[in-house]
């Protein structure tokens, strides 16, 4: 049996005479950039997030830069993230000219820890990058009270939780910006790059579209250096098809890890693996990933047994930000993130894409098992 880590193609299979009838209309409109499609997925995706606002951008790696830009935050200034996460986030605020202060992460749900944050605030700090990791949001309230606390903007990384929901309220709607990535292999992916940014005022949003377009205000008039983050309209009419079928994507994938939870549980292999943790606050987790930890063993070496047994699987992320050689100048070294360091030795993705079949999750499992167990 074949169990590849990720394939779409029965899912555009179903919806491919709308997308290529949508996207032959654009083609004879010839209006390709921003325009009504753009509009409509804005208005679209702020009404599934529940936010105010939305804008749309060409990335999720330019909605965290855009987010910043509109903060005025640069050099001098330090931002507080987590070193658990795709290389993005920091990179980001590097791009702007800030400061990444890396946070530890919680052993269970991997995403930063709130304790931890405190303690890196210093006069320098502007904002809090929390990311939502794996589908599963972070503790908001509890970041959220540390930035009230020290006047500091807050800045969902929702790339991989479009849906999710901390406390009944969706990822992108619980902080000062939600910023998401529509890249391929997301819930909801497009044919390329894409993205969004979220927000609650009216004002911070306006802002966001003057950004997008090389900060102009109005047709060759700047009032701000800007960049060109405009989405294309070919994606955005993709994402408005699909995103009627997300949330029922996303109830498949939580019935897909019910099910591997189910099967671990019955299997010979105890304490060796750890499933993933649901945070009592997270009333939404869409799995993104579904990413077990190797207690015991060898993670890489089980990986490549699984590859001889045609089980597709994933690392996310082999090596924390804090020892990335381009962030080498921040004086981090090892042992600084303990935690986040021990998951890059030990988490391992598996599949977990809705159309992905019983049989084959089963498939997984024995031979995760015969693997770890024979």
């Amino acid at each position: 049996m074949q169990v590849p880590l990720l394939d779409f193609t029965q899912q555009y299979a179903g919806l491919k005479d709308e997308i290529v009838k949508e996207i032959s209309d654009i083609c004879d409109s010839q209006r390709f950039v921003l325009g009504e499609k753009v509009q409509k997925l804005e208005h679209e995706i702020a009404e599934y997030c529940g936010a105010n606002y939305a804008c749309g951008v060409t990335s999720g790696s330019d909605a965290l830069i855009i987010a910043l830009m509109v903060e005025n935050i640069g050099a001098g200034d330090e931002v507080i993230t987590t070193p658990f996460t795709f290389f993005a986030t920091a990179g980001a605020i590097s791009r702007v000219g800030a400061t990444p202060v890396f946070v530890d992460i919680d052993p269970d749900t991997f995403n930063i820890d709130p304790v931890e944050i405190e303690k890196k605030i210093t006069p320098n700090t502007k904002a809090i990058i929390p990311v939502h990791l794996f589908g599963q949001c972070c503790d908001m309230d509890a970041i959220n009270a540390i930035a009230a606390k020290h006047d500091l903007i807050v800045i969902e990384d929702a790339c991989q939780s479009i849906g999710a929901e901390y406390k009944g309220k969706r990822a992108g709607s619980v902080g000062d910006y939600g910023c998401f990535s529509f890249y391929p292999t997301k819930n909801l992916g497009c044919f390329g790059d894409g993205g969004m940014v979220t927000c609650k005022d009216e004002k911070k949003a306006e802002m966001l579209k003057i950004f997008r377009n090389h900060g102009q205000g109005s047709t060759y008039i700047h009032h701000y250096v800007g960049g060109n983050f405009r989405l294309d309209a070919l994606q955005a009419a993709v994402l408005s098809i699909k995103l009627k079928e997300l949330d029922g994507w996303s109830e498949a994938r939580t019935q897909n890890a019910a099910e591997y939870n189910e099967m671990f549980a019955a299997s010979k292999l105890g304490d060796k693996i750890q499933v993933p943790v649901v945070a009592d606050f997270a009333t939404r987790h869409i799995y993104n990933q579904y990413s077990i930890l190797i207690k015991e063993g060898s993670r890489d070496e089980l990986r490549s047994e699984l590859m001889k047994r045609g089980v597709g699987s994933g690392v996310y992320y082999p090596l924390s930000l804090h020892q990335q050689d381009c962030f080498k100048d921040l004086g981090y070294k090892e042992g600084d993130m303990p935690v986040s360091e021990q998951a890059s030795k030990e988490i391992l993705s598996l599949p977990i894409f809705p159309e992905s079949t019983t049989e084959q999750r089963k498939f997984v499992v024995e031979s995760i098992e015969n693997i770890m167990c024979d």
